[in-house]
């Protein structure tokens, strides 16, 4: 397999929800991870949005590489069939290597973990520490409370607006997905691929 044009780390349940939408979206961003030669980096599970994501990534010809560890394997059903899978002993394993390993980070629905996971990205993003786009799906309107809430947090004076800025945030994979890829420096012919492929 051809190195991947770019890796994007994904967050997402390890559950699959109430609602179909979130499926859909979970297979829309594997389905465009795949065509435009991009490799999903994520938890390394089978289960819920975890799963679907990496399996239409497959399926699409993208390459996958997932981190778990070792607690998680048998909880999440580690997914043998990622072109790379690390076995790790702990989560901060898990999410350094994740994040050392992509070029972009995306929030899809999910639970505690993946908000935690997302807001260390975020932070780490406002610290410096690093400079990668973070990106948040917000499938049938999932994230509007804790947008609402953010928006609350700035107006209380707990963040500024350059914070809530870092956060590229957006309903549509083909709009939200190409901006995050090129604000990690990868030029519109990557995706422009869509329309030769």
């Amino acid at each position: 397999m051809a190195e991947p044009a770019f890796s994007l780390c994904v967050y997402c349940g390890s559950r699959a929800g109430e609602r179909p939408e979130f499926a859909q979206a979970a297979t829309a961003v594997g389905q465009w991870i795949g065509a435009h030669g991009g490799q999903l980096v994520y938890g390394g599970g089978r289960n819920g949005l975890m799963g679907v994501v990496a399996e239409a990534t497959r399926q699409a010809g993208g390459r996958v590489l997932g981190v778990i560890p070792q607690a998680l394997v048998d909880k999440e059903q580690a997914n043998h069939a990622c072109d790379e899978l690390h076995i790790v002993q702990t989560m901060h394993q898990r999410k350094a290597l994740m994040a050392e390993r992509c070029d972009a980070f995306l929030a899809l629905p999910g639970g505690i973990g993946t908000f935690e996971e997302l807001f260390e990205v975020w932070t780490w993003r406002q610290l410096g520490y690093h400079d990668k786009p973070v990106g948040l799906l917000n499938v049938a309107g999932y994230y509007d409370g804790l947008l609402s809430f953010l928006r609350h947090s700035m107006a209380e004076g707990f963040m500024g607006a350059w914070q809530l800025g870092l956060l590229q945030v957006g309903a549509d994979v083909d709009a939200l997905l190409p901006a995050l890829v090129q604000a990690a420096g990868f030029g519109q012919e990557l995706v422009a691929l869509r329309a030769v492929i």
